[in-house]
């Protein structure tokens, strides 16, 4: 081959490697969005653990959860962290100095709401979670909150946030955040006046009004919570109320998707619906009942012999 064709030869070759590496560079940039966007998949499970937990402890936690440390990301939760988002709604005793409230986050598919399950937990209920994780922005995720012993369970909703923005790479607003907290706060105090599940309505049904008519003012917004509690025949003290009006007058001024808080509060409601009339549970009550109905069968036979 004379050396102009030897010549061409390798500008050919140049050519194909740059045209082979100019394909793969377009098609991994092509892909990357898709990765990214990817990267929040529906079963996808990010753990939380309270950084204070000993080894057994945790081991225990995560036997709990039915997760393999080895097989799950986990994100830990600082004690300082709890008092970060806690310390202006709750007393230093309550969120205490240890972090141990742990949770694990399983993304649901869209639509699916939010279904939350808890252990060891006693000043927290299902439905409070619930609330302020829809306040935060979470949506459509299974959420399961466990301690190796009884704890308040305040802590817990910091890593669960935490976990969220991690597994959807998505940034929730430091603001949305610290109301979330005090939300969840509130409801819980509310809770030992009025009791758990009017407290879970109330906050639920204030919501659902604002995103159906925002108030324009304190006076309105106060009203409105007066109007609502009485329906669900509850009595608010002065200092509950003008709390809840402060809380929702902030909630109202953070740039919220009501229409997607609305919405999740919808499936959280069929959610709670399709647990308890579920044949598994309906069984459990029956047994519970007939339990009960022999007892009382054999007290009435000691009487009656």
């Amino acid at each position: 081959m004379s050396q102009a064709g030897k010549l061409q030869k390798g500008v050919d070759e140049m050519i194909k490697r740059a045209k082979s590496i100019f394909l793969s560079l377009l098609i991994l940039t092509l892909l990357l969005p898709s990765v990214a966007l990817a990267d929040a998949i529906e079963g996808e499970v990010i753990v939380t653990l309270g950084e204070d937990l000993t080894s057994e402890q945790k081991q225990t936690v995560l036997d709990d959860m039915g997760v393999k440390e080895s097989e799950v990301e986990i994100i830990y939760v600082s004690n300082q962290e709890e008092h970060q988002y806690l310390g202006e709604y709750v007393n230093a005793q309550t969120i205490g100095t240890r972090a141990i409230s742990s949770s694990k986050i399983t993304l649901a598919g869209s639509g699916d709401g939010i279904v939350v399950d808890t252990n060891n937990i006693y000043w927290v209920s299902e439905g409070m979670y619930a609330n302020a994780l829809i306040t935060a922005g979470v949506e459509d995720a299974e959420v399961y909150v466990t301690a190796p012993f009884s704890v308040s369970g305040t802590g817990a909703l910091t890593g669960l946030i935490k976990a969220y923005e991690e597994v959807t790479e998505q940034e929730i607003p430091e603001e949305q955040k610290q109301i979330a907290n005090e939300e969840i706060v509130k409801t819980s105090e509310l809770g030992e006046s009025i009791g758990v599940d009017e407290a879970t309505e109330l906050m639920n049904q204030i919501k659902e009004e604002i995103a159906n008519n925002p108030v324009e003012s304190e006076d309105d917004l106060r009203e409105l919570i007066r109007r609502l509690a009485e329906q669900l025949g509850v009595t608010l003290t002065d200092q509950e109320l003008d709390g809840l009006v402060s809380l929702f007058m902030r909630m109202q001024n953070l740039d919220i998707n009501w229409e997607n808080v609305k919405d999740q509060i919808s499936k959280v409601r069929e959610n709670l619906d399709d647990i308890l009339s579920s044949e598994e549970t309906r069984n459990f009550i029956d047994r519970v009942l007939g339990f009960f109905s022999s007892i009382i069968d054999s007290i009435r036979g000691w009487f009656s012999s």
